[in-house]
């Protein structure tokens, strides 16, 4: 860990934000508590995608909840089963265990991203690459699967797993959420949940856990409806993007405005272009600027996935991905829909009908009765296992069965009709987020120093509390003017009180949680009934009468009004 990380984690620790999961006995890589500060920043974080995702276009989105427990089958038809997998490699001596690519890639400053195995063992035998514990040889680089496993019910036979993503169980209930949304595509079905990945080497406190959540959108298209996304609701974004090409040349992304990843084919489908917009939009809104979108490349991506866009976010001099943006197709529907036996397609309906010839298979049955028994069980098998167009075919080699031609038994006839629609799988695009992720990126994106103070400079949306209420001194009658106060705004405002210890160290306390002004009542209190206004970023002070201070942190917190424009400013400070 840089020394900023490590910074994050020991703030994250003293100020209840989050934790390695029983420490008590020593912990566990890869799980984590959150605290009572970090579960408040953390829901606000879900509360602000689910407003971007879901609410901002709930005329195409709804949200489900699906089980954290999958049958065997469901991701045996998904792949996961197969192809979850990371390269591992051990080492011979002390029998430590690595992630391949990862111990390359820091070996040799490489990408070495979705390598083969073979590929892995070559760059380590190449390079004499060892044990970085002990020195010690590495073995054969050989893959092994992230998915925990477990047992359904008392019998063994009855295998299942922990998710490792949530939307397998968004294409499952496709059918049933189609059936109930009007029938009508395109749909989004978004979900919220706990995912399981058994990672070989979590690192980096939450970037890289082995439990933790998810945010989705499963949203399904009509791959031939030519219907442009609503980019009017995302007007003005611009999108950094580093191309597959660029990335082979070693280039750098370039900007574009979102129908341009369209007209300039930069994306396989247009909804890709909205939906990258729309976490454009939502990443900003934790208080990252600085992010682009990378392609991945045909071998690094998922078994999946036609195309897949990271959104990389850099912060604090670090490169970390944030969210993945996949064109799915109509891989998983068909998986499911042929490992289940159910029909997944939907209808797409003509605008006008359409005439049609269609051939079909007219049986002599005549001719079929004269025979045995066993030759019209035989010919109707074989018979009924065949197209009208694969028995035309056999017509005209002059197929026999038993010696006797079928050209004696059927013959194919040719009429027109009318057909108003056809059956098809949707396509779907997915864009997801990690909310762990999500949040230690916030965090470290917003933590600063002052002189000999730590702040985090957290937007208000996501601040674990709008407002702090202080007595500038532990003593009546300022404590209960303070508590009247702070009574008095918890009605409104997500409010934390405090009379601990001297001011100075109050606000200390508050800053390093990210609560963005602190409202101090003061000897001046008592005469005038005025108390004053902090603001977070630039300890600076404003006063102002009691019987406008609700006003007055309206303005502040859904205005963005400036800090001297809802009062008195204050010369000196209570610091």
């Amino acid at each position: 860990m840089t020394n900023v990380h490590e910074k994050v984690v020991e703030l994250a620790k003293r100020r209840g934000i989050f934790w390695p999961s029983y420490e008590i006995y020593g912990g566990v890589a890869g799980l984590y508590d959150l605290g009572p500060i970090g579960l408040r920043i953390k829901n606000k974080i879900v509360r602000l995608w689910r407003k971007f995702f879901i609410e901002d276009n709930d005329d195409m989105v709804v949200e489900i909840e699906t089980p954290l427990v999958t049958p065997s089958r469901v991701l045996e038809a998904s792949g996961h089963v197969e192809n979850f997998t990371d390269p591992i490699v051990e080492c011979k001596k002390c029998g430590r265990v690595f992630r391949a690519d990862h111990l390359v890639e820091e070996a040799l400053k490489i990408n070495a991203e979705g390598l083969k195995p073979e590929d892995l063992t070559r760059l380590i035998r190449e390079h004499d690459l060892k044990c970085p514990v002990d020195g010690g040889e590495l073995g054969e680089v050989r893959l092994f699967n992230l998915l925990f496993r477990t047992q359904i019910g008392p019998y063994s036979s009855s295998v299942g797993y922990l998710r490792p993503e949530t939307a397998q169980g968004m294409f499952t209930s496709f059918k049933r959420v189609y059936e109930t949304f009007r029938q009508r595509l395109p749909l989004g079905i978004a979900q919220v949940g706990r995912v399981a990945r058994n990672e070989i080497s979590p690192r980096q406190g939450l970037i890289r856990m082995r439990e933790f959540s998810i945010m989705e959108v499963e949203f399904f298209i009509d791959p031939e409806s030519g219907e442009s996304p609503p980019f009017e609701r995302v007007k003005g974004e611009r999108l950094k993007v580093l191309t597959a090409s660029e990335k082979e040349k070693g280039g750098s992304p370039s900007e574009f405005d979102v129908e341009e990843l369209v007209t300039e084919r930069i994306v396989v489908n247009p909804w890709m272009a909205y939906w990258m917009a729309v976490a454009s939009r939502f990443v900003k809104a934790l208080g990252i600027k600085d992010f682009y979108f990378e392609e991945k490349l045909p071998h690094e991506r998922a078994h999946y996935s036609r195309q897949t866009f990271d959104q990389i976010v850099l912060v604090k001099g670090e490169k970390v991905e944030i969210s993945g943006h996949a064109y799915r197709g109509d891989y998983d529907l068909n998986r499911h829909s042929s490992f289940s036996g159910e029909d997944l397609s939907v209808f797409r309906k003509y605008e006008q009908p359409k005439v049609v010839k269609r051939k079909s298979v007219v049986v002599n049955k005549e001719a079929l009765n004269k025979e045995g028994k066993d030759f019209v069980k035989e010919f109707m098998s074989r018979l009924t296992k065949m197209s009208p167009e694969e028995v035309e075919e056999a017509l005209r080699r002059g197929e026999t069965i038993d010696g006797r031609p079928i050209a004696n038994y059927v013959t194919i006839a040719e009429r027109e009709e009318k057909v108003h629609g056809e059956k098809f799988i949707p396509h779907v695009v997915e864009p997801s987020f990690g909310v762990e992720r999500s949040l230690y990126l916030a965090i470290l994106n917003a933590y600063s120093e002052r002189k000999d103070r730590t702040l985090l400079l957290l937007p208000k949306e996501i601040a674990p509390y709008q407002v702090a209420v202080f007595p500038l001194l532990e003593r009546e009658p300022l404590i209960s003017k303070a508590k009247a106060i702070y009574e008095r705004l918890r009605t409104e405002f997500e409010t934390i009180y405090d009379d601990s210890g001297s001011i100075g160290r109050r606000y200390a306390r508050v800053d390093e949680i990210g609560v963005p002004y602190s409202v101090t009542v003061d000897p001046q209190s008592l005469e005038d009934n005025t108390v004053t206004i902090r603001d977070r970023d630039t300890w600076n002070q404003v006063r102002v009468k009691e019987e406008d201070l609700i006003t007055a942190l309206r303005k502040l917190l859904y205005d963005n009004a400036r800090l001297e424009s809802v009062g008195i400013p204050v010369s000196g400070t209570h610091e």
